[in-house]
């Protein structure tokens, strides 16, 4: 059969209705298209191509989307995306107005629960059958699937220990490739390592929690998969199917480097070979003066060490870690973990350095304030993705950590506006005596080349005087300076606007803000954080505290959800883009 199957497959109930035989076939197209997209659209790669067996064998077996699936984290959800009605909009995927790059429930009665975090199947599909019998429905079938690294989360653990007591009608897909972003670690990674190698091993720390365990069999045989599932469809109970894949599956150069294709930017679809404009001659990424400028100081003050729940890579860590791998910590996807074995560390006269991307420490709120700003101890939090990011959208934009640090005793929190303020604040939060300290910096490329100047110590809580006017007095935190310059140079009046970079969002720059509301007939705020709360909020609350009457217009993210897409055009959704900046100076 020459004929393609995929475009014709409109839900799953077609796909039930074709011969088992066809079925690697159909492995064949799902993973020639997410390729075909991926190379000229960007994406997460390699670890959709290596659940794609999976993912088909789920959908022949189970009725969906009456059984319900959860994909934990979710960036493996392409080739589920095109089983279920959305291959005509595939090529809209992670575009503006398109579908999301994650699972969603707003998209698909097939997206049963939304994903975008680590660990959170688990506990979501309990919940799911706990409902199912309330409703008195006891044949609904309940499936999450997560991987090695996923499941070594706290809250995985708690929704297995409630499960396994729970007697609920679940199944675990544990999806074992040894790797998440970067490689796994810690003691359950050899521990499932021991299981492979084992034809019976002794103790299965499933079964010990209550579970039906099956494995570990071959993710990518269907044929196995669909056995296998359709003897544990008829198993009450949890149940655990544990199954070996390979992130890449299927396409070589992803295979033997899964860390690069994970989400590898554009590239060559029959070679591999990443799209080199994308590097070339360019400013470097903020994570990159982060990772840098880390091991710079390291090396002066043997106090530092590095700590990061699994994004060594994305977050530039990595450099420290190959220059200082004693001091550096990769601790898994445990955020709550990372911040409170952070504050051990801290309680003990080292500083450290917790490299957590701003969507995820919201996962360890509790830990920040209790483990760390209640004991005043010296952790310094660079909080990479600050801001919107882009494609990855509403689960992944870093637009809540102004606000929810700012409300928080003995909590430094400051934004750079560019790559040299990154460079100094590093400098200047490993300095003595600091309490906790939060650095807030966006994804991607910055603007200066010759970044790597002599330290200078940025004093806390004062901000700087950028452009000097008559009549309005802007305040911008972070990069959104650029967006502030970017306004101003194609205004005609523009020798009426100030510009201040507050720089620290608390302490605020009490001294400047006194000269601002005394000298000019307008404020401005501006910041690409969260409205409610955020330093715009802090400014009012000056304001009112020293009863100014000059008018205050805040510009920010609104109090709603931003989707996904281009950063240019989520901005602008946002109202927060240099011509929607522009647009509010012109009314003034």
């Amino acid at each position: 059969m020459n004929k393609k199957i995929l475009p014709y497959l409109d839900s799953p109930k077609a796909l039930r209705a074709l011969n088992q035989k066809l079925l690697p076939k159909l492995a064949n197209e799902v993973r020639e298209t997410i390729v075909d997209f991926v190379a000229v659209k960007k994406g997460h790669l390699a670890a959709s191509l290596g659940v794609v067996e999976l993912t088909i064998a789920l959908h022949y077996v189970f009725e969906t989307p009456n059984d319900l699936l959860v994909w934990d984290v979710g960036h493996q959800a392409y080739g589920h995306k095109l089983l279920t009605g959305r291959f005509n909009n595939f090529e809209s995927m992670r575009q503006w107005q398109g579908i999301s790059g994650f699972p969603s429930r707003a998209e698909s009665p097939y997206d049963a629960f939304g994903t975008g975090h680590a660990s959170t199947s688990i506990s979501a599909v309990l919940g799911m059958a706990q409902a199912s019998r309330l409703n008195g429905d006891e044949s609904k079938q309940h499936i999450a699937v997560i991987g090695d690294a996923s499941i070594a989360g706290g809250m995985a653990f708690e929704g297995l220990n409630s499960a396994g007591e729970s007697n609920s009608n679940i199944l675990i897909i544990l999806n074992d490739n040894a790797i998440g972003i970067d490689p796994s670690v810690g003691a359950l990674k050899s521990y499932f390592g021991e299981i492979k190698s084992a034809a019976s091993p002794k103790d299965n720390f499933f079964e010990a929690l209550n579970f039906h365990y099956q494995g570990p069999i071959d993710g990518h045989d269907i044929d196995s998969l669909i056995l296998h599932l359709n003897k544990l469809k008829q198993i009450k109970g949890p149940k655990v199917l544990h199954i070996n894949t390979v992130k890449g599956k299927g396409v070589s150069w992803a295979e033997s480097d899964p860390l690069t294709y994970h989400a590898p930017g554009k590239f060559d679809k029959k070679t591999g070979t990443i799209d080199s404009s994308q590097h070339s001659s360019l400013p470097p990424k903020f994570q990159e003066v982060f990772g840098k400028t880390l091991v710079e100081l390291g090396a002066k003050n043997k106090k530092i060490v590095g700590i990061t729940p699994a994004m060594p890579s994305g977050s530039s860590l990595n450099f420290f870690m190959d220059a200082f791998p004693e001091r550096s910590f990769d601790v898994g996807i445990a955020e709550q973990h990372a911040v409170t074995f952070s504050a051990g560390l801290a309680s003990q006269g080292h500083i450290p350095f917790c490299a957590i991307y701003s969507t995820f420490l919201q996962r360890a709120y509790d830990q920040v304030i209790h483990d760390v700003a209640l004991q005043n101890l010296h952790v310094v939090f660079c909080l990479d993705r600050a801001g919107l990011v882009g494609e990855d959208g509403a689960t992944h934009h870093g637009v809540f950590d102004i606000a929810f640090l700012r409300s928080i005793p003995n909590m430094i929190v400051s934004a750079p506006r560019n790559e040299m303020e990154l460079r100094n604040l590093m400098f200047t939060a490993q300095q003595k005596n600091n309490g906790p300290f939060s650095i807030r910096y966006p994804r991607g490329r910055g603007r200066i080349l010759k970044w790597e100047q002599p330290f200078e110590y940025l004093p806390i809580g004062k901000g700087q005087l950028l452009k000097k006017g008559t009549d309005v007095a802007i305040l911008s935190l972070g990069t959104t300076a650029e967006t502030i310059e970017n306004a101003l140079d194609a205004l005609k009046e523009s020798s009426r606007f100030s510009h201040y970079d507050l720089r620290y969002a608390k302490p605020l720059d009490t001294d400047l803000l006194h000269t601002v509301f005394q000298t000019y007939q307008t404020v401005v705020v501006i910041e690409d954080g969260v409205l409610s709360g955020g330093v715009g909020s802090a400014v009012l609350e000056f304001s009112n505290d020293h009863q100014y009457t000059v008018p205050i217009k805040r510009i920010g993210i609104p109090d709603r959800f931003i989707e996904h897409g281009s950063l240019e055009e989520i901005r602008h959704d946002a109202s927060i883009s240099v011509s929607a900046v522009q647009g509010v100076l012109n009314t003034l």
